[in-house]
């Protein structure tokens, strides 16, 4: 089968899957999604959501968290991990989002990077989720195993793995194609025992390292 019918295929069946895919952190604002994303790093949504509601509530914006103190901080995001390092970039990408935003997170990915503590994954997801700004598909670890595995791109770091599916899949495919291939990756395509018996993408996988 040609790769494009192929990618057409997988596109088709992830949206037939999961029809309603949408980002499992909790947000009200931009903002919120920015640093819940950051926070996500390393790991779980679950684990995040649980941390974010006190943040928020101490530190409602970036105009408060630009003079959080970063002990205080770091002891609210403690369980999420890396906290110190978390810490230091949250409160140095609200004074930068104060200083040089006017308070509002950007609506551009060369903007989104220069923030301490987003690369190319939040900023794809920040905009594409908050914005609705297809800009590009957000790359984490269960978008690099399940690509690899359907044989959608052999490379390995996650900014040629982007550009590897982003020749493949539509623009406007882009937001939906990588929070269905995240879901997928938790519940189905799993690290250790993927579920390839009751897989919907079976007959197109490749079946890469499996």
């Amino acid at each position: 089968m040609e790769i494009h019918e192929r990618v057409s295929l997988v596109v088709r069946f992830l949206a037939e899957e999961y029809p309603e895919a949408a980002c499992e952190l909790d947000y009200r604002s931009p903002w919120e999604l920015l640093v819940a994303t950051v926070l996500s790093a390393q790991c779980t949504d679950r684990r995040v959501n649980q941390v974010t509601p006190e943040l928020f509530r101490r530190w409602p914006g970036p105009t408060e968290l630009a003079a959080a103190d970063s002990a205080e901080l770091e002891a609210v995001i403690r369980s999420t991990g890396f906290f110190r390092n978390k810490a230091r970039s949250l409160i140095s990408a609200a004074r930068t989002v104060v200083a040089e935003h006017g308070g509002q997170v950007p609506r551009d990915v060369d903007a989104l990077i220069t923030l301490p503590g987003v690369g190319r994954k939040t900023a794809n997801v920040v905009l594409g989720e908050a914005y609705r700004i297809p800009a590009g598909i957000a790359v984490d670890t269960h978008v690099q195993r399940v690509a690899r595995r359907l044989g959608l791109t052999g490379a390995k770091t996650p900014a040629t793995i982007e550009a590897d599916l982003e020749s493949l899949v539509p623009q406007d495919r882009w937001i939906g194609f990588s929070l269905r291939l995240v879901l997928h990756g938790r519940r189905v395509c799993t690290a250790r025992s993927p579920h390839c018996e009751t897989c919907r993408l079976e007959a197109v996988c490749a079946r890469v390292g499996v």
